[in-house]
This record gives structure tokens, sequence and C-alpha cells, in this order.
């Protein structure tokens, strides 16, 4: 059995470690990039010029980062509550299934600040529905909800390739998507609110649903921490003997907490379907539940650290694409396998430092107390 590790201070525990893990991460990649015959140094300040350099680039990281802080909360729920959702990228294909059906019926009849709250709601309810079967079968027949939610990916990704081929194409149409929504149907985008402050966004699709996952993060705080069933979450996460031993139902909190996860992921595509297309799409979420473990990861499971690992991941993603462009030896490729390596040691390796940074804490500690204790033992 292995030993538990020692309890740290949080600046250490939230903080230090996932900094060590990052920087560990990048010098990896700086040996890769260094591997095909380029400078790591300039391959950092491109990437960081690409993603916060210009208004437009840092509108695009903040439009990736909204992404990804809808999937880090959705999966930091299961984690507190013992459970893996893998199936972010399923949820959020339903997702967009509830916010087209708002956009669709209402966007020529209202406007978007009456419809934005109806396509939350719908949002949500559509993903946290895609995640109750998982969820019930684990809690009532005990299959794993690593695999049902991995099958239940697949099944979201073949049953919007047949709607959008079939049910929800315009007539005359060869694009598997729908029609344009109407205006009410169209989140506005964040432009005039840079340009006061004197920032051009350019083409940058960030837009309001930002708000909406920062509001989210709040939330799933309150709800975590300051509440009853945060507390039995918690609990079922830490000791599911000790939540049944408390009186709590196991199955409807395995059930409860999936059904949020899920609605978490499912608002995804606000942004993405709302926010930026305008329209239903094939792959529209593009690999943003899968990044959301990573997320979750790195952020420990806290909306505090899930927004900051978010923009990071966000930055990856803008930034790549112009390390890419502008140094053309490295391909797309090797920006996956940076974010991999990132992935890797955030998420896969995220204790591999935590032993001896423990203990080098435990020496310092021991190290500084020791003289006050001498102190008082010769004054005795």
């Amino acid at each position: 059995m292995s030993r538990p590790y020692a309890k740290l201070p949080r600046w250490i525990d939230y903080g230090l470690i996932p900094l060590v893990n990052l920087v560990v991460a990048f010098l990896v990649a700086g040996l890769v990039v260094l591997a095909v015959g380029e400078s790591p140094l300039q391959a950092a300040v491109l990437m960081l010029r690409g993603a916060f350099g210009y208004a437009e680039g840092f509108g695009f990281t903040l439009y990736y980062a909204t992404n990804f802080i809808f999937t880090g909360l959705a999966v930091a729920v299961a984690f507190h509550g013992g459970l893996f959702n893998i199936g972010g990228e399923g949820q959020a294909y339903i997702g967009g299934l509830g916010v087209a059906t708002v956009a669709l019926s209402l966007g020529a009849i209202l406007p978007w600040w009456l419809n934005l709250p109806l396509a939350i709601a719908l949002s949500f309810a559509f993903g946290a529905l895609w995640a109750f079967i998982p969820a019930y079968l684990q809690a009532r027949r005990g299959s794993h909800i690593v695999i049902t939610t991995i099958m239940f990916n697949f099944i979201a990704a073949s049953l919007m390739v047949y709607l959008l081929v079939g049910v929800l194409k315009p007539v005359g149409s060869m694009a598997p998507e729908t029609r344009t929504f109407d205006v009410g149907g169209q989140l506005p985008k964040l432009r005039g609110l840079f340009e006061l402050f004197g920032f051009n966004l350019g083409g940058a699709p960030l837009n309001v649903s930002i708000f909406v996952a920062l509001a989210a993060a709040f939330l799933i705080w309150l709800l975590i921490w300051r509440t009853k069933l945060g507390y039995e979450i918690r609990t079922l996460g830490f000791s599911p003997r000790a939540a049944r031993y408390a009186g709590m139902s196991e199955t409807r909190l395995i059930v409860v907490t999936m059904m949020i996860s899920g609605g978490l992921a499912g608002m995804m595509a606000l942004n993405a379907v709302m926010g930026d297309q305008y329209r239903l799409a094939i792959d529209f979420p593009q690999g943003a539940g899968f990044v959301g473990i990573a997320v979750a990861l790195m952020g420990r499971g806290h909306p505090a650290g899930i927004v900051p690992a978010a923009i990071l991941f966000g930055m990856l993603y803008q930034g790549g694409a112009e390390l890419a462009f502008d140094m053309p030896a490295i391909s797309r490729d090797m920006i996956v396998i940076i974010q991999g390596l990132v992935i890797l040691f955030a998420g896969a390796l995220e204790n591999m430092f935590r032993p001896g940074i423990g203990a080098a804490y435990q020496w310092v500690r021991f190290r500084t107390e020791e003289p006050a204790g001498a102190s008082v033992g010769e004054a005795k």
C-alpha cells in the first residue's frame, strides 16, 4: 500500500507544485524545439506574443479559455464526487442541440439577452440528461463511469452527424450544419468593450459567454464549499463508506454530481455555437472536453485554479497557432506535442515532484523552528 502524502500548505499544494510541473513541461518542450534546430527561447517569445502581445491574439486566447473553463469545471465537479467524467466532449455536443433549439426557434422573435438565459438552461439540461444514463449505470449497475462516458462521446458524435446531415440541414445545402441563426440567436462580441480601452479585437470571436463562464466558476465554488450538497459530494469523493454511514444516498449523489458535471460541459456550446459560429456544425467542441481534464487537474479542482489554467491552455492554442505560422520548422503536430507535455506533467505526473518538495519544506520548517526550541531549552 502506498504511503499517503503529507499535508502541505495551500500555497505549495495549489501554487508551487503546479508551477514546478509547468516549468518542467516547458523545459522538456524546449528540448523538442531544440531538436528541430530552432531556439526554444525565441519560440517561447513568439508563443507569448501571439497569445498576449496584441489585442486580437489576446481575444482568441480568452475565447479558447472560455471553452476550457466550462469543461474544466465539469471535470472538477465530478472529481470532487470521486468520479471521472471523460464524456465532456459528447455532453458539449448534446448541449449544442439545446443552444440550437433556442437560437433556431426564437432567434427571430426574442433579443439575444432574453434568449441567452433560455440557451443556458437548455444547454445545461441537455448536457445533464446526456450524463444521466452513465451516472445511473454507475450508481445502480456498477458500470464504470469512464467506459460509459467514452462510449457516449461516440454516440453523441454519431447522433450529431445524423441530425446535421439529414434532419437539421437546410434544404438545398450540402454542408452538414444548420442554417445561420437570426440576430436574436447571436451573442454579441466584446469588441465595443475593448475599444473603450483603446484595444481592437479584430476578428477575435470573444463574446459575452465569458461572463457566463466566470459566473459558473463562482457558483461552483459556492456549491462545492458552501452548501450541504457540496459537502455531501466531497464526502462521497473522499470516502463512499463514510457517506453511506452518515446516511447519504450514494445513488442520488452520483446521479446529481454527474448531471451537474454534464450540464456544465453542455454550456460550453454557448461560446462556440451561439457566440462564434452562429450555427450548429459538426465537431464544434474541437477537443475542449478532453482539455478540460488537464485544466481541472492543473487547477486542483478549484475554480480559482481552473480559470488561470484555462487561460494557460488558451495561450497554448492561440500562441501555438502563431508559433507554427512564424516558425515553419515547428509544425502544428509539434504544437500538439507541447500541449501533450503540459497535460502529461500537469495530469499524469502531477505528484512526481510532491515528495521532494514536501521533504524540502519539512526540512526548512525543522531548521527554522530548531533555534527557537533550543533557546527555550537554554532558558530553562
